[in-house]
């Protein structure tokens, strides 16, 4: 597993308690760059991408109001030359957030059969109550940093989304790439929601796995909500419990200045307390990193539902067109023998007014087969497109689970040997303590 320092480039302009985030982070690089031979033409495998600094910066939104963001520096290197012994040159531009929005809304309606990684949080959630939840706070910001980072080298990885050109402009030009993007005309081509809840109620026949997907993608992040909640409590807890040591320091260091034989033991013992209490600021910040890796896959749960929704979509509208064509066909029989099978208000009107003639009804007969032929040819092409997104869309499926698979077992461990750690440097405090109190 690469281990990668994600130290913050600005540490002198930020408070003590902000650099306490200089710690390993561990990144999931198996799972970012897999062994097999689709992987060879990545653009990761290509070129360095980092995420490397963040900046506060004011301007004007599109209403010409003034506003503070923040801004990341994204930098590549191109890796072919590295090999060769050569340096080559960094390139670098600054992106906002929104503009992150931007390409990963492209992404999902130009790839719908994809399963599109998401972007870290835009606003701090599930959150110990000591923690701030604004989004211009250096903390969070960092973590969206790194967030950030992990969604380029997410997408720069997948053997589909990493050739997309409009994805390599947003790495490597600076001006008119919002520009490229809306000439794509990628807006007019995404599904209105109430097309797609349309779809879901009245879709006769869906595909039983889609169904089951959508159903284990609410119930993912119903559970991975729940163990956040759970995590947010029990760091409110530890917090306490962690500050209670910095009582017991205080006690401690008050008690040795009234004890002649007994100050030093009582001294020492109540240092070790206060460096205990002081620890848990920072284990704490670190265990938000491992609550980042689990709010990651929160949100792929959303990016499974988006595939679920177009699969219903075209499914919908294959089913539409079967039942306007059978329609159709049923008008032309109708028109040719002469005998209407169902009640229609156009029965009921050449009843009364009388028939047409038959000059009329061999007009109506050649434009309906010329539209049952279209039709036709719709509802064939139609089934060969929804024929290959479920294959593409399976496919894609089966990489994330196995990413996913991956990614949770190692988050989880990683967070358990932490917690381990953590207890066994609670262990050691009290066995110092011990020590002291054994001296005096």
């Amino acid at each position: 597993m690469l281990l990668k320092d994600l130290s913050y480039g600005g540490n002198d302009q930020r408070g003590g308690r902000v650099g306490s985030l200089c710690f390993v982070w561990q990144m999931l690089h198996e799972s970012l760059f897999p062994s097999s031979e689709k992987m060879e033409d990545c653009l990761a495998k290509k070129m360095e991408i980092t995420v490397s600094e963040a900046e506060k910066r004011t301007g004007r939104n599109a209403m010409n109001m003034q506003e503070t963001y923040t801004a990341y520096l994204i930098e590549t290197r191109a890796v072919e030359s590295q090999n060769e012994g050569q340096c080559s040159p960094v390139d670098s531009l600054w992106r906002r957030y929104s503009e992150f929005e931007l390409l990963r809304n492209y992404l999902l309606v130009t790839f719908p059969h994809i399963v599109v990684p998401p972007l870290p949080e835009k606003r701090a959630d599930f959150v110990w109550h000591k923690l701030s939840a604004d989004n211009m706070d250096p903390d969070f910001v960092e973590r969206r940093r790194i967030g950030l980072e992990n969604f380029l080298l997410r997408v720069a990885s997948h053997p589909v989304l990493c050739q997309d050109k409009i994805f390599y402009s947003f790495l490597t030009q600076e001006g008119g790439w919002k520009e490229m993007v809306n000439e794509t005309g990628f807006q007019l081509k995404a599904d209105s929601r109430l097309k797609a809840l349309n779809a879901t109620f009245r879709v006769k026949n869906p595909d039983k796995r889609f169904t089951e997907l959508k159903h284990y993608s609410d119930e993912l992040q119903s559970v991975i909500s729940h163990l956040l909640r759970v995590r947010a409590r029990v760091a409110d807890r530890l917090y306490g419990v962690y500050k209670v040591h910095g009582n017991y320091g205080r006690v401690f260091s008050e008690w040795s200045a009234i004890e002649k034989e007994m100050g030093d033991g009582l001294q020492s013992a109540g240092h070790h307390m206060d460096v205990y209490a002081a620890s848990i600021d920072d284990i704490l910040e670190e265990e938000e990193h491992y609550a980042d890796q689990l709010k990651e896959y929160l949100f792929y749960a959303e990016a499974l539902r988006a595939v679920c929704r177009k699969h219903e979509l075209m499914q919908y509208d294959l089913e539409m067109a079967a039942q306007d064509l059978t329609s159709k066909k049923q008008q032309c029989e109708e028109l040719a023998t002469g005998t209407v099978r169902t009640f229609s208000l156009k029965g009921m009107t050449s009843k009364l007014f009388g028939q047409e003639t038959p000059e009329q009804r061999e007009a109506k007969i050649k434009v309906l087969e010329e539209q049952i032929q279209e039709g036709e040819e719709q509802l064939k092409s139609k089934n060969l497109e929804g024929r290959d997104f479920v294959k593409s869309a399976w496919a894609d499926i089966e990489r994330f689970k196995e990413q996913k698979n991956h990614d949770l077992k190692e988050a989880l461990i990683s967070y358990a040997v932490m917690q381990i750690s953590m207890c066994k440097k609670g262990i050691q405090v009290w066995t110092n303590a011990k020590e002291c109190f054994s001296k005096m």
